[in-house]
C-alpha cells in the first residue's frame, strides 16, 4: 500500500472518534493491552511524562518536550489529534515519522488489527509506543487522548504525571461534573509517581490529593508556587497557566538533568523546536487573522479574553462547531458586537450550520452561514478591512481547514 491508500485504511477500518463521536469510543484497555503484547510491550522501554487534562494538555506537552530537547535528550512526542498530517501525531526532537514506517508498520501487523477489531486510536497509540521503541528516545511525552483512566495510553508508568485543568467537555464520556471528569483524569496517576496539577479548582482539589494519598504519590499544585520569569512563544495570557505545570513537572523529573537555561529557551521555542500549530496562531496581520483550537467552554472563555485584547476596527468571527458539543452554552460567551461566518466542518460530526445561525441569532450573534469553511473563510478575508481582526475557532476540525 501507499502512504495514501494505508491512512484511508486506517480512517475507514473503524470509526474514528474524532469523524464519528461516540459510536467508535471502546471504555476499556484490553485491545491496547493485547496489542503491545504483540509488539513486545513498547511502552517498557522507555521513559516517559504523561499528561491529561480538559484544556491545555496539548500546549504543555510540546512545551514539555521543547524544553527537554533544549536539554539534549532525544524526545518522544505522541499528541492527538492531528490538524493537517496524520503524522503530526507521532514526532521525535520535532519531526514527524516517517510516511515508510507508517505503512511498513500497518502492513506488517494488519491481520492482527483486523483480528482484534483495533480501534484507529488504538493503533495509533500501539505505533507510537514501538517507533519511540525502536528509535531508542531516552524519554517520551505522551498525551492523553480522550480522559485518562480508560484510555489506550494509560499502560504506561512514567516518571511524573501532570493533569493540567478540568472542565466540562466530553461529558458524554466522563461524567457530567467537574467530580466525575476529575475522577477519569486522576486515572493516569500511578502509585509512587509524582504528579503536578497545573490549576487548583475548589471542585476537584479533594479528588486529586486522596487518590494521590491513596496511591503514596506525591502531588503538587503548580499554582500555589507560580513560575515566574517565563515567557513562551505559544501566545496568550492563559498560557502561564500551563508554564505552572510544565515547570513543576520537570522539577519533578528525577534522573534528567534539565539546566533553567533550557527550561527559558525551551518555553521561548515551543513552535520551532516541536511544529506545534493551532495554538492562537497568527495567519497575517492587516488585517490580523488568528485561529486557536479551543474548542469547550473554559478553553474558549481564555482565548475570548484574549481576543478582546487586541485592537481592531471591527471584529470577524469564522466560527464552526461538531454537534456532540454544549454549543449553546458556549455561544453565550462570544461578543455581540462581531460579524459572524457561520461554517460546518468537513467531517461527519460537523454541526449544520443552519442549526448554529439559528442558536447563534437566539443569543443575539449575527452573520451569514457558509457551506463550507474555505468560503466563510474567504468571505471574511474578503470583507475586512485593515485595521480589523479575523477570528478562526470553534473546533479543531475547523481550524485544520485553515492552517
Amino acid at each position: 500500500m501507499t502512504y495514501q491508500e494505508t491512512l484511508d485504511w486506517m480512517f475507514g477500518q473503524l470509526p474514528m472518534y474524532q469523524q464519528k463521536g461516540v459510536a467508535a469510543m471502546n471504555a476499556k484497555l484490553d485491545n491496547i493491552i493485547s496489542f503491545c503484547n504483540v509488539l513486545g510491550n513498547p511502552e517498557k522501554k522507555f521513559k516517559s511524562i504523561h499528561i491529561a487534562g480538559t484544556n491545555g494538555k496539548g500546549s504543555s506537552s510540546h512545551m514539555l518536550a521543547s524544553i527537554l530537547q533544549e536539554a539534549g535528550y532525544k524526545v518522544g512526542l505522541y499528541t492527538s489529534p492531528h490538524l493537517k498530517d496524520f503524522r503530526e501525531r507521532i514526532k521525535i526532537n520535532g519531526k514527524v515519522v516517517g510516511e515508510d514506517f507508517v505503512v511498513d508498520f500497518i502492513e506488517q501487523h494488519k491481520p492482527f488489527l483486523e483480528y482484534q477489531k483495533l480501534s484507529f486510536f488504538e493503533m495509533t497509540v500501539g505505533m507510537a509506543f514501538h517507533y519511540f521503541r525502536e528509535e531508542q528516545v531516552e524519554i517520551a511525552v505522551i498525551e492523553v487522548g480522550l480522559g485518562g483512566r480508560l484510555d489506550s495510553t494509560n499502560i504506561i508508568t512514567p516518571e511524573v504525571s501532570l493533569i493540567t485543568n478540568i472542565g466540562m467537555d466530553h461529558t458524554q464520556f466522563l461524567g457530567d461534573t467537574l467530580e466525575k471528569i476529575a475522577l477519569e483524569k486522576a486515572g493516569i496517576i500511578k502509585p509512587m509517581v509524582p504528579v503536578v496539577i497545573s490549576e487548583t479548582q475548589a471542585e476537584t482539589k479533594m479528588i486529586f490529593s486522596l487518590i494521590a494519598h491513596q496511591l503514596k504519590s506525591e502531588i503538587v499544585f503548580a499554582d500555589e508556587q507560580p513560575a515566574t520569569g517565563y515567557t513562551t512563544d505559544l501566545l496568550g495570557e492563559y498560557q502561564k497557566k500551563n508554564i505552572n505545570g510544565v515547570v513543576a513537572a520537570i522539577s519533578q523529573l528525577k534522573g534528567f538533568d534539565v539546566p533553567e537555561e533550557s527550561i527559558s529557551k525551551g518555553l521561548a521555542n515551543v513552535v520551532k523546536n516541536t511544529g506545534l500549530l493551532g495554538r492562537w496562531q497568527i495567519l497575517q496581520q492587516n488585517p490580523l487573522v488568528v485561529c486557536d483550537t479551543a474548542h469547550n467552554k473554559e478553553g474558549l472563555q481564555l482565548v475570548l479574553n484574549q481576543v478582546q485584547k487586541q485592537t481592531y476596527y471591527q471584529l470577524h468571527i469564522v466560527l464552526g462547531f461538531v454537534s456532540d458539543k454544549d454549543v449553546k452554552s458556549v455561544l453565550e460567551l462570544f461578543p455581540k458586537e462581531a460579524y459572524y461566518y457561520f461554517v460546518r466542518p468537513s467531517i461527519p460530526r460537523g454541526l449544520d450550520v443552519g442549526v448554529l445561525e439559528e442558536m447563534a441569532k437566539e443569543q443575539g450573534l449575527m452573520g451569514e452561514k457558509y457551506m463550507s469553511v474555505q468560503q466563510g473563510f474567504q468571505k471574511a478575508l474578503d470583507s475586512a478591512d485593515e485595521g480589523d481582526m479575523i477570528y478562526v475557532g470553534g473546533s479543531t476540525f475547523v481550524v485544520a481547514e485553515v492552517v
